[in-house]
């Protein structure tokens, strides 16, 4: 039989400590949604939309808050970690399609790290010393994957550190768009000004894609859920909360950097608010906001693996991947076969795909991800629990999922073939899993 991903609903008090109160889950999710994602992905939008960069930021924090408001209810009513996932297997009972959730998320995190190996290894770190991008980034992917298989024991005050440094950059960014403003350097009719080659209206839904990329952070969020005091009432808050904070900062970013550089410009650089701090003029060190840059870039791709090798680990625990992905080290206790396949696909991908394109499909499989969360929502309306929780209309869900539809059909050919190709891996292995788990029922009957 298939271990059930939802059992032990009611383990709370001899399981993890709830021991984060709203301010310290603000600043996880905070940290969490302000990532890498920002400084590296503006020349993308730039390069669709042109100055109105504001313009797909806005339609990415609608549908942020939308489905945001679906798992503000689905954490809340089941305040237990496993995210989408359990919440899928709760609604259907269908393992393959609790897997399939689970192995999408894992793929997300593999995606997701392989777009900021490249960033990482493009102007940033070019700044500092001049190597190659390709070998750059396998580097950088090898030493994470050491540091994921010694140990890595993320402590939100750990978090909170790195998130610090991420958001002094983009507040020092923002700070120097003003200063360009206020001397009267700027162009802030450059914010008005669409791409002159690509319709408006398809210009701004195809950087909407980019942008949702830097709002997502709602698994995550779900998987902290066993250790917050009284979820109900902080979760909703911490969320919302942080979602609006991520949405000023990032609007303040794509007006600033349009202000100070041509979106062209902006387009031409991997690493666009470098440019933007170059371009102040105010006498910044190329250097230290690269540093700042590369810390932000790190972090985030060093989570994103040990998330993805833990999805790994924690589906061959529930016999929906095969055993092996369940290996731990005899000492170090990390999943290391999960941690190798991980780093070994973030290898391939980094060497394949360019930024942009990666932080397309990663936005394509959490869409995927986010529209079996927001069925799911609709269908658990009817299951009562014995705590209040935050409840949204029905409504809301069903908007989600229309806004994910209208942006699941703005991605490209291959991006859609990069999902399917994951969904066909899945597949596979979830059928090795099955038929290695009836072998051993033969055996031992």
């Amino acid at each position: 039989m298939t271990k059930d991903i939802s059992a032990t609903e009611s383990s709370t008090e001899g399981g993890l400590k709830r021991a984060i109160g709203t301010p310290l889950l603000f600043a996880f999710i905070v940290g969490d949604t302000l990532g890498a994602g920002i400084y590296t992905l503006v020349g993308t939008m730039a390069d669709d939309v042109g100055g109105v960069i504001w313009l797909p930021l806005l339609i990415a924090l609608v549908l942020a808050l939308l489905t945001a408001g679906t798992y503000a209810e689905l954490i809340t009513k089941y305040p237990h970690a496993g995210g989408a996932a359990r919440y899928v297997e709760r609604a259907f009972n269908i393992p393959y399609l609790s897997f399939l959730v689970g192995f999408l998320m894992m793929a997300s995190g593999i995606t997701t790290a392989a777009a900021l190996a490249n960033a990482f290894a493009g102007d940033y770190l070019a700044a500092l010393i001049d190597v190659p991008a390709a070998p750059a980034a396998v580097v950088f992917i090898i030493l994470l994957t050491l540091i994921n298989l010694r140990g890595v024991r993320e402590s939100l005050a750990a978090n909170l550190v790195a998130s610090v440094i991420e958001v002094t950059g983009l507040v020092l960014v923002i700070v120097l768009a003003a200063v360009v403003l206020g001397s009267g350097n700027g162009e802030p009719a450059r914010l008005l000004e669409f791409a002159p080659d690509v319709p408006p209206l398809q210009g701004a839904f195809a950087a909407s894609v980019i942008a949702f990329f830097s709002f997502l952070g709602f698994e995550a969020a779900a998987n902290m859920a066993e250790e917050v005091r009284n979820p109900s009432r902080a979760y909703p808050r911490a969320l919302f909360g942080a979602i609006g904070t991520a949405a000023v900062v990032y609007l303040l970013i794509a007006l600033g950097a349009v202000i100070v550089l041509p979106p062209a410009e902006l387009a031409e650089s991997t690493g666009p608010l470098l440019a933007v701090v170059t371009a102040s003029g105010v006498g910044i060190p190329p250097w230290l906001f690269s540093l700042i840059a590369l810390v932000a870039i790190a972090n985030g791709a060093l989570l994103f693996m040990v998330m993805a090798s833990r999805v790994g680990y924690g589906l061959a625990e529930a016999e929906l991947l095969p055993r092996a992905f369940s290996r731990v080290l005899p000492e170090r206790r990390t999943p290391w076969v999960s941690i190798v396949v991980v780093a070994a696909l973030t290898i391939v991908l980094s060497l394949v795909g360019d930024v942009g394109t990666l932080a397309e499909t990663t936005v394509l499989l959490l869409l995927l991800v986010f529209l079996s969360a927001n069925v799911s929502v609709l269908v658990l309306k009817k299951d009562k629990v014995d705590h209040p929780h935050f409840s949204v209309p029905r409504v809301v869900p069903i908007l989600a999922i229309i806004a994910s539809i209208a942006l699941l059909t703005q991605q490209t050919g291959v991006v859609w073939l990069g999902a399917i190709g994951y969904a066909v891996v899945g597949s596979l292995l979830f059928l090795a899993a099955r038929a290695g788990r009836k072998r051993q029922e033969r055996v031992s009957a």
